[in-house]
């Protein structure tokens, strides 16, 4: 199908983009990457009247450490995470979660902002960035805002941003010395969204007890939930195979899928223990040999 009519908007600055924002309401939608929107819009799924395109705005891209965070510019696109050595030697959950988001020629497009604003439970990095601990950076006509991601997904395909403001950035805290994470999906065929997908990213005191844990489940709830109760019993003990099980219960306990084409409730909470267990032993795997 061909989208609705809609006026397009091309601004050159944070402070353009907000103020068109704030005056078009949400009449407006913000064009990044497109890889999810185009498509609602095509199939009139989504029909905005005013599409804000901020890709001619500078300064909204790139990857570096800085003031103890890596810093993810909003705009920057799901392969250049994948293709980034610092993300694959120092943050390997986040490079595992960029090489499993749909296909190549998304990935190409896609930008990492967008999927967060998005708040769809079912994409990767909202999971992710829940086990990493992030926070999202906002700005509208009132300055600057930072968002713990634990209060940035208010619900389904609904975020905490308000109308006028744009996310600029996404900043996760610098790795311990004996930190790592991994991330695990099952898909039906490549590209999919996930049945579902565990996020955990683990963090090891010098007597190998968790000093840190997080664990972000994709696909199993209205919005990706991050297993508090599987990390409380973590935090603090030796990352046994006992323990590893019981955390893996109780992350399946947190999940709420609902049953579809991809499965049923019962499979998908198993699924979750299943992928919770097993992310749990790589992230410890790779922080161990970390010295």
């Amino acid at each position: 199908m061909i989208p609705a009519a809609f006026e397009y908007h091309a601004p050159s600055t944070i402070d353009e983009a907000t103020a068109l924002l704030a005056k078009l309401g949400e009449d407006a939608k913000i064009l990044s990457g497109g890889q999810s929107l185009i498509p609602l819009m095509k199939l009139r799924l989504a029909s905005p009247t005013h599409l804000v395109d901020i890709n001619g705005i500078p300064g909204l891209s790139g990857i570096r450490e800085d003031d103890g965070f890596l810093r993810i510019g909003a705009l920057t696109r799901e392969s250049e995470l994948e293709e980034s050595e610092l993300v694959r030697t120092r943050y390997p959950l986040l490079h595992d979660t960029s090489k499993v988001i749909a296909d190549p020629l998304v990935r190409n497009l896609a930008t990492v902002g967008g999927n967060l604003a998005h708040g769809d439970p079912a994409n990767d990095h909202p999971a992710t960035m829940l086990a990493l601990g992030a926070e999202v950076v906002a700005v509208g006509p009132k300055g600057e805002r930072r968002v713990p991601i634990t209060s940035f997904f208010t619900g389904p395909f609904e975020t905490s941003l308000k109308p006028d403001e744009i996310l600029v950035e996404i900043r996760v805290p610098m790795p311990s010395a004996r930190s790592a994470g991994a991330y695990l999906k099952l898909e039906r065929k490549v590209g999919d969204f996930a049945t579902a997908a565990v996020a955990a990213q683990l963090s090891l005191g010098g007597d190998g007890t968790c000093e840190h844990v997080g664990i972000g489940l994709t696909n199993v709830g209205l919005t990706p939930i991050k297993a508090t109760r599987a990390e409380a019993l973590l935090k603090g003990k030796t990352p046994d195979e006992t323990v590893i099980k019981r955390a893996a219960e109780l992350a399946a306990e947190a999940s709420e899928p609902s049953a579809d084409l991809r499965g049923s409730v019962e499979y998908k909470k198993d699924l979750v223990r299943v992928l919770t267990a097993r992310a749990l032993r790589k992230a410890l795997g790779r922080a161990t040999d970390r010295r």
